[in-house]
């Protein structure tokens, strides 16, 4: 197998990462791999029935890979913690793709490092198909996040809370430097190696502001409009990362690190579904204030590169994180109209489009009414009121309220230049008909722990793959779960 390794995080200097080499697996054997991503990062395949397994569990490195643990702090629930690190995964590489991006290649289970803090290094398999399928997913459905190239299983199971079967998953990203990267150096105050860390992200992730009169500010900036676009995405679809540390947010702007992250099925404001957000921190109405918690983190970090003068510096930090509150909103608002098929606007429209919209939410939170399927169903209504209402109506537990906001949602279609056709049609091309629901993930877990059967887990990744689409005889797939089916708690893989 030949990856064309071009690895520039390795000349940061040893302070920046460990060097430590994949502890081999017993029988490691490949469940997935994607073809596609591959060919999108030019990486020959020709052997890959014969080494796949090999090199995707660590047990074979291949040649010109430089296997190390990055470095890095973060404040988990709030708290600060100056020293994580991968403890279970290493970074084999970067490469240079056809598409003149860099890209790291990043094994995940894959045994311990410095940084284990006691851990055995591994992961479960669970978590490793959790993440193939919803990182796989979210890509699909157009959300910046990190890929899933490869899946094995190892042959060894790994001790939790039973023993269950170990996997290893192999990742990519255009980055794996996260906000906790930048703390674990200010909180030794080596700015030196802050400044190198900016510099490589900078070349790597914003060429664009390189050249800037001020670049640490204009980088800053570039962050925080990457991670107010992210969170609005997230939000528009439903989706609880639920786990925003600063060492699970990436400085790319993509999403990384899917522990206990899960899609709402019945909408409410504050659902949480993370075992260990005892207190909703993360819950998904505080996704976007998270957000900007994180990117304060970040500026703290940058600091002295921003001024020599510590007043000035605070005073260019503010004017960036201040534009996050801003940028935020006019996304999530350009997405949920977009949704709901309201294209045109001027400003007097928008704060009558944003109560329109939060009223739905509300609506949508008082009756249970499941999130994909709300508008899934919206997209296919026409202008006036007809049978197809029904599909809608049949998501709320008291129709009347929905009723009544339709009502005000067709007034507002008057507005609308496209014909209702057209307007249909770009409604279903943004709201999916599928999503990764917990309850199908978990079968798929549940099919391959259990019983070794990868069936159910290619099959509903293969109807992941084209979500906005209905597919013939997968209806089961866009369905909520019923009562005995409902996911009420999600885990992180450690």
């Amino acid at each position: 197998m030949q990856i064309p390794f071009n690895n520039r995080y390795v000349t940061l200097g040893e302070e920046f990462f460990a060097r430590a080499r994949p502890t081999p697996v017993k029988q490691p054997e490949l469940i997935r791999f994607n073809d596609a991503l591959a060919r999108e990062l030019g990486i020959s395949t020709d052997r890959l029935s014969a080494m796949g397994a090999a090199v995707f569990s660590g047990n074979t490195l291949p040649e010109g890979a430089e296997p190390v643990a990055m470095a890095y702090a973060g404040h988990q629930y709030g708290n600060f913690v100056p020293q994580l690190g991968d403890g279970r995964a290493l970074l084999l590489g970067e490469i240079n793709g056809p598409d003149g991006a860099r890209y790291g290649i990043h094994l995940k289970g894959s045994g311990p490092t410095r940084f284990s803090r006691g851990g055995d290094g591994r992961s479960a398999l669970g978590p490793v198909l959790r993440e193939y399928l919803v990182s796989e997913a979210m890509a699909k459905l157009n959300v910046p996040t990190t890929r899933a190239l490869a899946a094995v299983t190892t042959g060894e199971p790994v001790a939790r809370d039973r023993l269950l079967p170990g996997g290893v998953i192999t990742r990519v990203a255009s980055s794996f430097v996260r906000v906790g990267t930048f703390q674990y150096f200010a909180a030794r105050d080596d700015y030196d190696a802050v400044k190198q860390l900016a510099d490589y992200v900078i070349e790597k992730n914003y060429p664009q502001v390189g050249d800037s009169e001020k670049p640490y500010a204009a980088f800053l900036k570039a962050v925080v409009d990457r991670q107010a676009a992210l969170i609005a995405r997230w939000m528009q679809l439903g989706f609880i990362h639920g786990v925003m540390n600063t060492d699970n947010m990436s400085i790319a702007g993509e999403t990384i690190d899917y522990g206990p992250c899960a899609f709402m099925d019945a909408y409410s404001h504050d659902q949480v579904f993370s075992s260990i957000d005892r207190h909703g921190r993360y819950a998904y109405s505080n996704q976007p204030s998270i957000g900007l918690w994180n990117l304060t983190r970040l500026a703290e970090t940058l600091l002295p590169l921003l001024d020599e003068d510590p007043q000035t510096a605070v005073q260019v930090a503010q004017e960036a994180l201040e534009s996050y509150a801003e940028r935020y909103q006019s996304e999530w608002l350009a997405g949920m109209r977009a949704k709901c098929g309201l294209t045109v606007c001027s400003d007097a429209d928008i704060d009558a489009d944003k109560a329109l919209l939060e009223g739905l939410l509300d609506v949508m939170a008082d009756n249970h009414a499941d999130f994909t399927l709300t508008f899934y169903y919206l997209s296919h209504l026409a202008d006036q009121p007809s049978e197809q209402d029904n599909d809608l109506r049949a998501q709320f537990e008291n129709p009347a309220r929905i009723d009544a906001w339709l009502e005000k949602w067709r007034q507002r279609l008057g507005l609308e230049g496209q014909s209702d056709e057209v307007r249909r049609q770009r409604m279903q091309a943004i709201n999916p008909v599928y999503i990764p629901r917990n309850h199908q993930i978990e079968a798929a877990i549940r099919a391959a722990e259990d019983q070794g059967d990868f069936s159910v887990f290619h099959e509903l990744h293969t109807v992941l793959q084209n979500p906005y689409v209905q597919q013939e005889g997968k209806d089961s797939y866009m369905r909520a779960p019923e009562p005995e089916e409902v996911v009420q708690v999600t885990f992180c893989g450690t």
